[in-house]
This record gives C-alpha cells, structure tokens and sequence, in this order.
C-alpha cells in the first residue's frame, strides 16, 4: 500500500511526477494533504485491507472523519466516484475521484490490542495501535483515540465480514482532500482463524 510523505507532497507540487510511499505489511503510515490535493490507494498484492482515518489539520485531531456521518449522507452504502465522505462538523471532508474496486466498508472499527489478547493473540499488532504510532507526532497519545475508520477494500455486506478478494494487485481507490488534512492508514494484520497471525502485502499510495 502506499501513501505521500510530507517530503514528497512537497516535491510534487513542483514535478508531475507521483511520489509514492510503501506501507509495509502490518504497520501504518500518516501524511498531510492540502485542500485541492490528490493521493491514490493502491493495493500492491491483492486482497488487502486499509484501515483509513483522517483529521481536519489545525484542529487538535477534535474535527474529524466520520463514518456515522458519512452513513447517513450516503444512505448506508459506500461512496460512488463523485461521492464524499463527511467529517463529525457535518461537512465533507474527501471525494472520491476514482475506484478501481469499489467495495469498501463503513461499519467495522479498526482492531485493537484488547480485541487480539481475547483470541489468544499476545502482541499482535493492531490497526489502532498502528495508526495511532504515526498519528503521536500530531498529539495522538493513546490507540483510543482513534476513529472508526474507512475500509478500504473490505467486503463486509450486511455487516457479515466475507472472504478476501475484492481488491487485486493494482486495484486503486483515489481521493480528493476538500479540506487541509492529516491523514492515516494501517495495512491491517488480520487473518481470519490464524494466531498469531502471518502477515500480508504491502500496500502503496501515491499523489498523483
């Protein structure tokens, strides 16, 4: 998976050229993007989740990404390219611009260390602990802090967690950021019925 680093927001706003960043498998990744700025989501090897949350920049990570509201806005489905999703002020915070997959989730939180321990998993890594590693640089200073998160490329219909294989190698999903924000996604370390679990791919993203 792969998402823009600060530096590399930066050069592309004077090269045409995509600056990407690779997630390895297992952890997280947080960047800023400006208001009027792109990045794509792309699924490496296939079949990957990304757990995705994001912040109004400047606002004490208080005005956020929200899937309740987003919910409602969207009538309970997934965004449609043309689509947003919405922040907790009740305003759109990120459109979609283009979806190569389109099956995402807006109901399932992102796992925790408490949600391993109770299957048996001591250690695990987490998308909330991942998530909120990279966030403590923006004054995040616990994994509870984080938002229910956008899940990109999971197939979860009727709130019944389906097997993989919504996404292949390349498969991309790409924003516009309708605000200045930070954002943050974990390349999710589940595996269904496997503790400890293995690993899976890497994800990318990029600013077009």
């Amino acid at each position: 998976m792969a998402f823009p680093i600060q530096q590399a927001l930066e050069t592309s706003r004077r090269s045409s050229s995509p600056k990407t960043h690779i997630i390895k498998a297992s952890h997280g990744h947080a960047f800023e993007v400006k208001k009027g700025e792109q990045f794509r989501v792309v699924d490496l090897y296939g079949e990957q989740i990304v757990d995705f949350a994001a912040w109004v920049a400047n606002t004490n990570l208080i005005q956020k990404l929200s899937m309740s509201y987003s919910r409602y806005h969207l009538s309970g489905v997934q965004p449609a390219v043309g689509e947003c999703l919405w922040d907790n002020t009740d305003e759109p915070i990120l459109r979609v611009v283009e979806d190569t997959v389109k099956v995402h989730d807006m109901t399932f939180m992102s796992c925790n260390p408490e949600f391993y321990q109770k299957m048996g998993a001591k250690h695990h890594r987490s998308c909330a602990t991942n998530i909120a590693e990279k966030m403590q640089f923006y004054g995040m200073g616990s994994y509870l802090e984080v938002t229910d998160p956008f899940n990109i490329f999971q197939n979860t219909p009727n709130y019944s967690l389906k097997p993989l294989g919504t996404s292949k190698p390349g498969d991309y999903i790409q924003f516009e950021a309708l605000k200045d924000c930070v954002c943050a996604a974990s390349c999710c370390p589940y595996v269904r019925s496997a503790f400890p679990a293995t690993t899976t791919g890497d994800v990318t993203t990029c600013l077009p």
